[in-house]
């Protein structure tokens, strides 16, 4: 297989365009335009068809063996805090060491840890009935709460595993997951922050629409203790954080640490969280125990499938020697941590999706990481870092999560547009400056 870089200049914008006019104008599923990504890039530099299939095959493979388990796992975790009352829990408990008249970024803060385990979709659904009735007893705006919550929820979404972007990209570059948790929080936090701020800023200038309070009536006598509440999502970060400070040498090695390079493994600390979110619930029944790991493991294979096509794609783009053509022919040097933001950036803002933005720039990316210069292991983790706030810009109309805010908040359009989407924005940016930040600190 030999090409030309126009050929497979062309083919990679054919293949990255289709995918996003499937899955943004034609609503078709994200797994089956990127599979036929696969072979419209793949024929395009003239691969053939016998090796694209064995190429996806083993791209999908690897990827499935890396991160199969956590997505699952981490799936699981959310949905047994939801159904444990773990979540409410824990944003009562912020909410109450902050104070009512902080309502606002207790919701921004409470949104940064229940992300931690939990899609930020699904924790604004499970704490926009909590929002809501706070905005009413506290006479804060329902935009200033409504905006706080999601972006708290978004800081961490894009940023840190075991949310499918980030974690697909720090296999696909080659990031340890410890250490992408670790500095990956240190950049979630001020971009919480400046949601925060922006939310705070932008939302009390605009009237409220009168909504109904749909919360329900929750009994809270089997809600868990706060602590137990908390351990779920706190142990397995602190287990895999603990694992990348330890370097494990097979012949220096103590007993101790050997424990913790076992308990540290991302499946390992995981599955402590979800032995600690069920010994969190009270009075399990068979039944409803079987139907909330259904939901888990049903709500993971509809993530996996994504991740599975997106490294799939990847190995496609690699097949090509598509790093070889571009560092010969673009001084892609002087770009270093800007180019894995700006191309995350515009899959995001064309199709929607971060997930999809994140997994197809990490496929993209991979090979040229030399060129960029960020083969290193701090340059990898830079990139994914760079990506990772890439993936925010620009919230709006194509974007699930966007609707998800809208419905549940009874917020209009145009005040989305104004307050959200410009906050995305100002997010991706903080993210990008606090890499950069982080660039220079480790070089």
């Amino acid at each position: 297989m030999t090409s030309s870089l126009p050929q497979l200049q062309i083919s990679l914008i054919i293949g990255v365009a289709l995918i996003i006019l499937l899955t943004a104008k034609f609503k078709v599923h994200a797994f089956f335009a990127l599979l036929l990504a696969c072979f419209v890039t793949g024929m395009g530099v003239q691969m053939p068809v016998v090796d694209i299939i064995t190429t996806v095959k083993d791209g999908f493979g690897n990827i499935m063996k890396s991160l199969g388990l956590i997505i699952v796992l981490g799936t699981t975790l959310g949905v047994l805090l939801h159904h444990t009352g773990s979540t409410r829990v824990m944003a009562e408990y912020i909410l109450k060491k902050t104070g009512k008249r902080h309502a606002a970024l207790a919701m921004s803060i409470t949104g940064f840890i229940v992300g931690l385990p939990i899609f930020c979709d699904s924790g604004y659904i499970v704490l926009s009935g909590l929002n809501k009735s706070m905005a009413k007893r506290t006479g804060i705006s329902i935009v200033v709460m409504s905006i706080s919550l999601a972006t708290g929820l978004l800081s961490v979404h894009c940023l840190i595993p075991p949310h499918p972007g980030a974690a697909a990209a720090a296999t696909t570059i080659g990031v340890d997951y410890g250490r992408l948790i670790l500095y990956g929080i240190g950049v979630a936090l001020p971009v919480m922050l400046v949601g925060y701020a922006w939310a705070k800023y932008a939302g009390k200038k605009i009237k409220d629409t009168v909504i109904e309070d749909d919360e329900e009536e929750e009994n809270t006598s089997h809600n868990p203790s706060v602590i137990m509440s908390f351990l779920p999502v706190i142990v397995p970060i602190v287990l895999i954080a603990v694992k990348s400070f330890l370097t494990i040498d097979a012949k220096a090695a103590t007993g101790a640490m050997n424990i913790f390079s076992i308990l540290g493994d991302p499946v390992i600390a995981l599955s402590a969280g979800v032995l600690l979110a069920l010994a969190a619930g009270k009075k399990w029944k068979k039944d409803t125990l079987g139907k909330l790991l259904q939901e888990g493991a049903e709500k993971a294979g509809g993530i996996l499938v994504i991740i599975g096509a997106g490294g799939a794609f990847g190995a496609v783009l690699a097949a090509t020697k598509m790093g070889d053509h571009f560092s010969q022919a673009m001084p892609l040097a002087s770009l270093g941590i800007l180019f894995p933001f700006l191309l995350t950036s515009v899959l995001k803002t064309a199709q929607g999706s971060s997930t999809v933005a994140i997994i197809t720039a990490a496929s993209i990316i991979q090979p040229l990481l030399a060129s960029l210069g960020l083969q290193s292991d701090n340059g990898r983790l830079l990139c994914v870092l760079s990506m990772g706030a890439g993936s925010m810009v620009v919230s709006h109309a194509n974007d699930a999560y966007f609707w998800v805010i809208s419905k549940f908040s009874g917020i209009e359009m145009k005040t989305m547009l104004r307050v959200y989407s410009i906050a995305t924005i100002l997010m991706g940016a903080t993210g990008l400056l606090m890499v950069y930040i982080l660039s220079m600190v480790l070089h």
